[in-house]
This record gives structure tokens, C-alpha cells and sequence, in this order.
């Protein structure tokens, strides 16, 4: 009986033991786990994800502005100048206003400003496509000194505080407005006109010699007229225009206005012309006519080489029996002189502007 209980515990014990002998083990492999020599896996790097996130913060504050924030209205941004038909309205009066003049020749610019509009377009070759009102060339020499353009420093000097208060205005534009001005204000028929001539550099001078030479007969003029495109009729009715103002004895070597009104635009050149006696007139200046009754008036070698050609004298027949009929086709002839040669944008519409007197 003693041995029994002797030789349980005996058992006992020996379990026991085993027991402790297997779980030993195990807590030292746990313990040896976290005092190794081995060193710990290192903290985790952050800035990737902080810049990221900021990133992130700056795309949509800039969406946030872009969609949100405060936009120009397209009135705040500035637009090119283009002028309309009031701003060259302006221009229209304010040549109208400078006409008058009573300390040169017969009270009036508008001979000499018409005068500018007619040599600034009569340049035109149509073989070649140079000269005309386009490019204002006579601003440079040698243009501006062709013997033909004599005098017309004076013309070009009127309109130049005009382009200085209106310097959008092309100088092709502002020559052949005030030719269209002087006609209507100083009596004549309305003038289409619409703007788009740009002005040009000295290198496209025209060629001296293509002007009329009023010393010479129907041939030149043909020669000169047809050039530009024109025709018998067209050429009588532009010669119409000598109604008005006056030869120069320093400018053209001639003297002496055509009719009894100068600054006033009637068919009075035809009916004198025509029906008034006139004769060489005997002076020191270049070979010129004088009327047989007053001795006042004068026509030029080419004026009368309109009465002397069978076909040239038919239209003057007609302008001299009606001033509508020279009016009418005066205005479309003039019109087209000032824009021989132009390159007019699309669409650009012909205006045309009341008288202001």
C-alpha cells in the first residue's frame, strides 16, 4: 500500500517535470524572439504621403479658382479700333470746315483739295496695276515733285492737322474724301465713297509723265485716260471739273481761271467752251486761249481739243445743254478715278455723306 502511493507520486512528479521540461522551451524561444541581436524593421516613410495630400490640396484649390474665381468679362479686354461711317462723317466735316479760306486765290480750298484727289488717282496704270489713290505715294519725293503736282504742298498742308486729330485715317483715305467733300460742298453732285486705301513707302512713287499735260491735244489725252481705263465720255466728263479753280503761272506755267465762278461746280465749262469765241492769247507764258469778250477766262491747248475732236465734242454738246446729264456722269467717273487700283475688303459698302453747308 505504501509503495503504491510511493511509486504515484514518483509518477506524478515525472510527469510534472516533463512538463516543465517542454514548455521551457517555449517561453525562452519567445523571450530570445524579442532580445535577439537582429535589429527591428525600420519606421515607415511618410513623405510620400504628405506630398501626395499636397498635391492633392493644390489641384483643387486650383480648381476651386478656375471654376469660381472672378473672370474678365470680354468688355474689359481691349478691341482694335475700327472705324464706322460717323467716324469718317467727322472726318467729312471737318474737311468741310477748312474749305473756306479767304486769303487763297478765290476764297476756297476745295479746287486745290479736288485737285490733290485727282493727280493722287490719276497715276493709275491698269497694265501693271500701280499707282492710284492707294499708297499716297505724293507724300515722298520724287512724286511730290513732278511738275504736275506743283502747288499742291498747299493741299497736302490743309489736310494734315485733319489726319493729326483722325491718325487712324489712311492718307489715301483722307486725300480722295476731301476731293469727294470739296465737290459736294462747293455745289457738285454726291460721291459714292468707301475707305480702304493703305498708305505705302517711298519705293512705290509712281514714274513721272503720267499725269495730263494740258499743253497737248486729243492724242495724249486718249493716250492718258485709256491707260487708267476710262472712256471718251468719262474722259470729257472728269475734264469738267476745270469748272472750278484756277491755273497758277508758278505751278503750271498757266494763268487764269475757266469760268466766272471758280469755287462754285456748273457745267458753265462747257457752255463756255462751247459757245464763247476764244483766241491765243498773247503773253510771255506758255501757249494758252483767251475769251474774245472779257479777256478774263482761259482754257487750255487740251480743253480745246475737246470742240476740235468730232467725238470728244458730242458729250461736250451734251454736258453743255444739261448739267444733270454732266452731274450724273460726273459722279460716277470721279468715283471711279478715286478708286483705281484699290483693294477694298469684302463687302466694304460705298457711303455716301450730306452736304454740310
Amino acid at each position: 500500500m505504501s509503495f503504491s502511493r510511493t511509486a504515484l507520486r514518483s509518477a506524478s512528479r515525472s510527469v510534472f517535470a516533463s512538463a516543465v521540461r517542454v514548455k521551457a522551451p517555449l517561453r525562452n524561444a519567445t523571450h530570445a524572439r524579442y532580445n535577439s541581436s537582429a535589429p527591428p524593421p525600420p519606421p515607415k516613410n511618410n513623405s510620400l504621403i504628405y506630398a501626395a495630400v499636397g498635391v492633392a490640396l493644390l489641384g483643387g484649390g486650383y480648381y476651386y479658382y478656375t471654376t469660381n474665381a472672378v473672370k474678365p468679362t470680354p468688355a474689359a479686354i481691349p478691341k482694335p479700333f475700327v472705324p464706322t461711317y460717323e467716324d469718317y462723317k467727322k472726318v467729312y466735316s471737318k474737311i468741310a470746315d477748312t474749305l473756306e479760306a479767304g486769303d487763297y486765290d478765290d476764297g476756297s480750298y476745295g479746287p486745290v483739295l479736288i485737285r490733290l484727289a485727282w493727280h493722287a488717282s490719276g497715276t493709275y496704270d491698269a497694265k501693271t496695276n500701280t499707282g492710284g489713290s492707294s499708297g499716297a505715294t505724293m507724300r515722298f519725293l520724287p512724286e511730290s515733285g513732278h511738275g504736275a503736282n506743283n502747288g499742291l504742298d498747299v493741299a497736302r498742308k490743309v489736310l494734315e492737322p485733319i489726319h493729326a486729330e483722325f491718325p487712324w485715317i489712311s492718307y489715301g483715305d483722307l486725300w480722295t474724301l476731301g476731293g469727294v467733300c470739296a465737290v459736294q460742298e462747293l455745289g457738285g453732285p454726291t460721291i459714292k465713297w468707301r475707305p480702304g486705301r493703305a498708305d505705302a513707302e517711298a519705293s512705290a512713287c509712281t514714274p513721272d509723265g503720267r499725269l495730263p499735260d494740258g499743253a497737248k491735244g486729243s492724242d495724249h489725252i486718249r493716250d492718258i485716260f485709256y491707260r487708267m481705263g476710262f472712256n471718251d465720255q468719262e474722259i470729257v466728263a472728269l475734264v469738267g471739273a476745270h469748272a472750278l479753280g484756277r491755273c497758277h503761272p508758278d505751278r503750271s506755267g498757266f494763268d487764269g481761271p475757266w469760268t466766272f465762278a471758280p469755287t462754285y461746280l456748273t457745267n458753265d465749262f462747257y457752255t463756255l467752251l462751247l459757245n464763247d469765241k476764244w483766241h491765243w492769247k498773247k503773253w510771255n507764258g506758255p501757249a494758252q486761249f483767251e475769251d474774245d469778250k472779257t479777256k478774263s477766262l482761259m482754257m487750255l491747248p487740251a480743253d480745246m481739243a475737246l470742240v476740235k475732236d468730232k467725238n470728244f465734242k458730242k458729250y461736250v454738246e451734251t454736258y453743255a445743254k444739261s448739267q444733270d446729264a454732266f452731274f450724273e456722269d460726273f459722279s460716277k467717273a470721279f468715283g471711279k478715278l478715286l478708286e483705281l487700283g484699290v483693294s477694298f475688303k469684302p463687302g466694304q459698302e460705298s457711303w455716301e455723306f450730306p452736304t454740310t453747308s
